[in-house]
């Protein structure tokens, strides 16, 4: 029963993580594209 609560435990956490990864990601993009722009212009 233990390992079967870790093993959830485990997964949830690791698509918490994946999720504030691609968060991350995707904030990044738009800063990028925003921030080239302004060099550009």
């Amino acid at each position: 029963m233990k390992k079967i609560l870790l093993l959830v435990l485990a997964a949830v956490s690791a698509l918490f993580a994946k999720k504030k990864f691609d968060q991350g990601k995707a904030e990044q993009a738009l800063w990028t594209e925003a921030t080239d722009r302004v060099g550009k212009v």
